[in-house]
C-alpha cells in the first residue's frame, strides 16, 4: 500500500481544527482510558490500520490489559468492562453505525444511566471526532507502524 498524500503536512491548515477538538477531549470529564477505548472500538469498526496501531500503542502504554483489547470486539460477551464501558461502547457503535439512520432510545437509555448530560455530549464528540480521523486515514492511506506513545500530545 502506498501512502496517496500526507495530509497531515500538506493538510495542516484544516487538520488543526480537528487538533483543537481533541484538545478539548483530552480536558473533558470522561476519562482519557475510556476515550482510547472508544477510540481503539470505532478504528475496528471502521477498519482504520492507523488508528489501531495508535490506540492500541495508547492504551497498552496506560496499563490497559492485551485480554480486553483482544476482547474489545467481542465486549458483550466477556466479562471485562464495566457498565459504565460497555455503555459506552454501545452508545460509540451506535453512533458510528447509524444503519437504522438512528440511535436508538434503548441505547440513549442505557448510556443516561451512567454519563451525565455534559459527558454524553462529549463521547458524542469524541465518537464523531474518531470516525473523521478514520476516514481521512482510510482515503489517504496513511500508513501505521511508526507512532509513538504519546506523540500528537
Amino acid at each position: 500500500m502506498e501512502q496517496r498524500i500526507n495530509v497531515f503536512e500538506k493538510g495542516l491548515a484544516a487538520m488543526k481544527s480537528l487538533y483543537g477538538v481533541g484538545g478539548y477531549l483530552a480536558k473533558s470529564s470522561v476519562e482519557k482510558p475510556l476515550l482510547n477505548l472508544i477510540y481503539f472500538r470505532v478504528s475496528q469498526i471502521n477498519g482504520c490500520a492507523y488508528c489501531l496501531d495508535m490506540h492500541s500503542k495508547d492504551l497498552r502504554a496506560t496499563g490497559e490489559t492485551e485480554q480486553r483489547l483482544y476482547g474489545l470486539s467481542a465486549w458483550r460477551e466477556t466479562p471485562y468492562f464495566s457498565e459504565r464501558e460497555q455503555a459506552a461502547l454501545s452508545w460509540a457503535e451506535s453512533v458510528t453505525n447509524l444503519k437504522e439512520g438512528n440511535v436508538s432510545d434503548e441505547v440513549y437509555y442505557l448510556v443516561r444511566k451512567q454519563f451525565s448530560e455534559e459527558e454524553l455530549i462529549d463521547l458524542t464528540l469524541a465518537v464523531t471526532t474518531i470516525n473523521t480521523y478514520n476516514r481521512i486515514n482510510i482515503a489517504f492511506r496513511v500508513i501505521p507502524g511508526d507512532y509513538k506513545p504519546g506523540q500528537y500530545k
